[in-house]
């Protein structure tokens, strides 16, 4: 993405708040005018007070530039706060604009890229674009003007003198345009290992306890301070590369202004020029060293910015999920219905899905069993979309599930996973997640079809109790039972049993095993599961072996046949 295209995009996002920012501007402009005015005032001061004896000029001068400082703090105050408050609104629209497109992502992003890249975008590279759009921009328009400012009136003064400075303009702009390419490197580089050392963070703090138990202190502690050092390394190199850049240019302006100013001496030795005419044209060159020298610094922020608007765009120009569907649907009884289905992911040498052919009726109770890989899971995840079939056809009531829209299709289906997802609230938020304003009785009445009403009033706050971050202070099997009160009370159509008991003791299993038969009566249930005791009453056994539909029928029927489900049984029992 151009560099030009970058900025205005990022400038884009500052129209709605277009007035506060124009407020701030023309502040900068004030600012930067009285700053520039501050000189000029010298030469009649000096000339027409100190030299001439002018008593108007001695009592209305020191007026006058107490009235240009107050100006100048007035303006500069309005301008600070005013780009701060809108710089502030930017990030926070960035912030939302990005968490809104991680929630529409497509499962197989996710897949791609680790959490703490993601985490560091909408944090690090974040904070890092509102230093583009605040210091970057009251740089660029104040000490923009405030150099053509105190130009202007060198030029005016002596216009000869003044004319020796552009003799380092094309230098200065031969060294910006070398060092500007070589920061926006450094800086992507650096933004990239950001997030592996955020990545890194983040497993280490989640896996704290795998990380005690398999003595992998030591891996992590390397892990970290390579990561860690390349960060810092990087770092160095932009301040060096930066700060190598400043130095050039400010010892070239120093060179020119010494040169202006020794010529300038001898001006006024002959009279050339007056005492108030070469101290004004003294301090306006003193003056532009500031300026200037944050001008050639904003080259290091503005590569920065830039840096992290183009990783920041480069997410919110992602392709969101296909969701296409019009048609218009409301509770779905649950036919399901695969018609030459073929998944595979991404970057994956061969299908996950091969040419599955399948009718599953309303109400009926499908198991799904074969060995790890066979396909279990990835034909689960195909009826709610997250991922989409490489090529076939499935339909639920008939209807293709594409032409229904996403959030339509998905209110039609309840999951249960094997890995149970708790957020960091009470355990009544928990099981009413997603459900808006819900009642306390229909949250009660859920825990309680999934055996889960009993140790909840054990704990310290009843309902209320905080689970912690992932559930992390309830057991596993109290965890496995709240996400299937959370199933129950979305009362959907269609149920997905993903290893649904894993986490449950021998009596869980038995009282959430009965619970799930009454769930089950008149609605669509795939059940998937290693243990096969726990689906021997389904109405039917899907076998899938590598991708592929190998069995089908009842416990028994299976068992008689003798194939790959018979085996997987016999090694169980054994």
């Amino acid at each position: 993405m151009q560099k030009s295209h970058l900025y205005l995009r990022l400038l884009s996002k500052v129209s709605p708040y277009w007035s506060v920012f124009s407020l701030a501007i023309i502040a900068m402009v004030i600012s930067a005018i009285t700053e520039a005015a501050l000189p000029a005032q010298l030469k009649p001061l000096l000339d027409g007070g100190f030299v001439g004896k002018n008593p108007d000029i001695i009592q209305t001068m020191p007026l006058i530039l107490m009235g240009l400082f107050l100006l100048k703090g007035i303006a500069t105050f309005t301008s600070t706060m005013a780009m701060t408050w809108v710089a502030s609104r930017v990030v926070m629209d960035l912030r939302t604009d990005m968490f809104n497109k991680l929630l529409v992502l497509p499962t197989k992003d996710f897949d791609n890229a680790s959490s703490g890249t993601l985490m560091s975008k909408v944090t690090y590279d974040v904070s890092r674009v509102m230093s583009a759009s605040t210091e970057v921009l009251v740089v660029l328009v104040r000490d923009s003007i405030t150099v053509i400012g105190l130009l202007s009136w060198m030029f005016y003064l002596n216009w000869a003198l003044s004319s020796i400075i552009f003799t380092v303009v094309p230098v200065i702009v031969v060294v910006v345009r070398l060092v500007s390419k070589r920061l926006r490197g450094i800086n992507t580089t650096l933004q990239d290992s950001m997030g592996q050392l955020t990545h890194i963070l983040e497993e280490t703090i989640s896996g704290h306890k795998l990380v005690k138990v398999f003595g992998g202190q030591k891996y992590e502690r390397e892990r970290f301070r390579n990561i860690n050092n390349r960060v810092r390394q990087f770092e160095v190199k932009n301040q060096i590369t930066s700060g190598l850049s400043i130095f050039v240019v400010q010892m070239l302006t120093a060179g020119v202004l010494g040169v202006i100013i020794f010529i300038a001496a001898q001006q006024a030795a002959t009279d050339e020029i007056t005492v108030g005419g070469f101290v004004s044209l003294f301090t306006a060159m003193g003056m532009l060293f500031a300026p200037i020298k944050r001008l050639t610094k904003i080259n290091d922020q503005l590569q920065q910015g830039l840096a992290a608007a183009q990783s920041i765009f480069n997410l919110l120009d992602q392709a969101e999920e296909q969701d296409s569907g019009k048609q218009s649907i409301q509770r779905l009884s649950g036919k399901i219905q695969f018609s030459k289905v073929n998944l595979q992911y991404d970057e994956a040498d061969k299908q996950a899905l091969k040419q599955i052919g399948l009718t599953i009726q309303a109400g009926e109770t499908v198991a799904l069993v074969g060995a790890s890989g066979s396909g279990k899971t990835s034909l689960a995840n195909v009826i709610p979309r997250f991922y989409n079939a490489t090529q076939g056809q499935i339909l639920i009531d008939g209807i293709d599930i594409h032409d229904m829209p996403l959030a339509a299709l998905r209110e039609n289906i309840a999951l249960v996973s094997q890995e149970v997802v708790l957020f960091n609230d009470t355990i009544a938020a928990n099981i009413a997640y997603g459900r808006g304003a819900t009642s306390q009785q229909a949250i009660e009445q859920a825990a309680k079809s999934a055996y889960a009403h009993d140790f909840i009033q054990q704990t310290y706050n009843g309902f209320d109790t905080l689970v912690g971050e992932r559930g992390v202070k309830l057991s596993g099997g109290q965890r496995q039972r709240l996400a299937i009160a959370r199933a129950f009370l979305k009362d959907a159509p269609i149920l997905i049993f993903d290893e649904a008991t894993s986490a449950l003791d021998t009596h869980s299993e038995q009282q959430v095993q009965a619970s799930l038969n009454q769930l089950k009566q008149g609605r669509t249930t795939i059940m998937i599961a290693h243990r096969l005791s726990t689906i021997a009453n389904a109405d039917r056994i899907i076998v899938l072996n590598q991708g592929e539909i190998a069995e089908i029928g009842t416990h028994h029927s299976l068992l008689a046949k003798q194939g790959i489900y018979a085996h997987l049984y016999q090694q169980q029992v054994s």
